[in-house]
């Protein structure tokens, strides 16, 4: 890998960061976006980061939906971002959960967050500057993952999230 294709990422938490945590949100019905969450991803994408969105996905484990769900949303998403001239690079999801209803998915998970393997997984996958890169999550877990995968986390709960990241970026 050349020095020149190496470049930093932010790591976006869906549920509570992209759009309003409801509970389980897996129907583009009901995914309502944060103010400001397509253009912040916008910022990133012009600022030649990689974007990438890391959501823990439990509504699969305790029965709720299915894994086609979530990857049905985040077709709907990309399809939304792309009005916006925006785009993710990577969505990755974890649906384990200790405490499944569903069997197959009854285990502990170094992809569940505050684990850091779905962020570790994407380092892996895409040549990642990780010492440039952010995460943006809503919950202390979040930046727990962002801490154990060697990444600095940011705490966003309110506001603008297209303010939030460039303020965010301006610091790097």
């Amino acid at each position: 890998m050349t020095a020149t294709m190496v470049r930093p990422a932010v790591f976006f938490d869906r549920d509570g960061v992209l759009n309003h945590d409801h509970g389980y949100v897996f129907e583009a019905s009901k995914f309502e976006w944060k103010e400001g969450a397509r253009e912040a991803v916008k910022v990133v994408n012009d600022a030649g980061y990689f974007a990438f969105v890391v959501t823990n996905q439990s509504g699969v484990a305790r029965g709720f939906f299915e894994e086609s769900d979530v990857q049905t949303l985040h077709r709907w998403i990309t399809k939304e971002l792309a009005v916006v001239g925006a785009h993710i690079d990577a969505f990755e999801y974890c649906p384990d959960h200790p405490e499944a209803t569903i069997e197959r998915y009854r285990r502990v998970s170094d992809r569940r967050k505050p684990a850091p393997g779905m962020i570790t997984d994407l380092l892996k996958r895409f040549p990642v500057a990780a010492d440039r890169s952010i995460l943006i999550g809503d919950k202390p877990s979040d930046l727990e993952a962002a801490e154990a995968a060697g990444i600095q986390g940011l705490l966003f709960q309110d506001g603008n999230l297209e303010a939030f990241v460039r303020q965010a970026l301006s610091l790097r």
